[in-house]
């Protein structure tokens, strides 16, 4: 990654690493939460990220970002800012969260999932389908929610996001790797006794039961004309039978099918560089095979090419019960009432 000298808003000159891709954000939900924050950002050509484990400043330059991709499960309060991103030339699309455990209570502070779909309608309309990946992210059971009910959930809140995307990616929750979704999900969910939380987690059986039924209904919409690509996150069984493939959710391939028109994008995305003109402003050539820009700082079942997040942990207020990003709620609302729209950083 390139890195350049910016000044900053207190006037000291430093170095700061200069992404073409930005990740908004793995770590919290900036779209819903963070929208002002992220535009004065941008204007102001940097932001600071904080390490979580060294806690180290990192400036982080837009001088060279030409594609931003957004993660959410709420993306009406950054919509009305969209229009700065197409002035300025820079490329986005979303990575949208719209699952169904309003039942059970889950997601207690994301809109209704009518506002949701609402929305993804919405934003579809807005900036094109393509643009709009539909995540059911992550499928978790419950004593009284089971792979079945799970799949007609899936099936209903398909049919009511019909042409508003043209991919669904899924993952399955993972409590035994993280202590946060133990923890979260003992802390705010009363469907787990404390010993229980586990049953959270499908068995190997139950991951098939979902993929399959997942390929039928992706089947079933095609043949009614609603052509939607099946992908999982970060998941290391093969479901490529079934046609369902390994996603990569900050995806080379898809940046270079929706924006293929930006020679410059298309270079970084065969060569890892962007493109330095010769002294009659000439491109370089383009190279004819494609370099691999795999993330090498995320899962070995993550297929993202690499990007650098701006996010921050402990700083998302849909305070979801099976978050692994998140600590305590106690913890984000700390976070939260220290956020600062004008700041460098999220918080701080």
């Amino acid at each position: 990654m390139d890195r350049v000298v910016i000044t900053t808003d207190s006037g000291e000159r430093v170095e700061a690493v200069a992404p073409v891709v930005i990740s908004a954000s793995r770590a919290t939900d900036i779209p819903a939460f963070y929208a002002e924050w992220f535009f004065r950002r941008l204007e102001r050509g940097y932001c600071v990220w904080v390490n979580p484990f060294s806690k180290r400043k990192v400036y982080v330059s837009f001088l060279r970002c030409k594609v931003i991709v957004f993660w959410t499960k709420n993306p009406a309060p950054i919509m009305p800012y969209l229009h700065i991103l197409d002035r300025k030339r820079i490329h986005y699309y979303f990575q949208f969260t719209i699952n169904d455990y309003e039942q059970e209570g889950l997601e207690p502070r994301v809109p209704s999932l009518g506002c949701r779909v609402d929305t993804a309608r919405r934003l579809a309309a807005m900036i094109g389908a393509g643009r709009v990946v539909w995540r059911f992210d992550p499928m978790l059971l419950t004593p009284s929610l089971t792979p079945h009910d799970l799949l007609a959930r899936v099936w209903r809140l398909g049919n009511m996001m019909r042409g508003c995307t043209e991919k669904l990616v899924f993952s399955f929750v993972d409590v035994g790797a993280y202590r946060r979704v133990a923890s979260n999900l003992r802390a705010s969910c009363s469907l787990f006794a404390q010993a229980g939380v586990t049953s959270a987690e499908p068995s190997a059986g139950q991951r098939l039961e979902l993929a399959v039924g997942l390929a039928r209904m992706c089947d079933r919409w095609a043949s009614d004309g609603w052509k939607i690509d099946l992908a999982t996150c970060a998941e290391e069984d093969d479901l490529g039978a079934y046609g369902i493939s390994h996603n990569c959710c900050i995806d080379g391939t898809l940046i270079e099918r929706l924006f293929g028109n930006d020679p410059e994008l298309v270079y970084y995305l065969h060569s890892g560089k962007l493109p330095l003109p010769d002294a009659g402003g000439h491109m370089s050539v383009m190279p004819l095979a494609r370099r691999s820009l795999k993330d090498r700082g995320q899962r070995k079942a993550c297929g993202c090419m690499v990007s650098k997040d701006i996010g921050m942990y402990s700083t998302c207020g849909h305070l979801c019960a099976y978050c692994y990003a998140n600590g305590s709620r106690m913890t984000v609302e700390r976070n939260m009432a220290a956020h600062n729209p004008g700041g460098e950083s999220l918080c701080g």
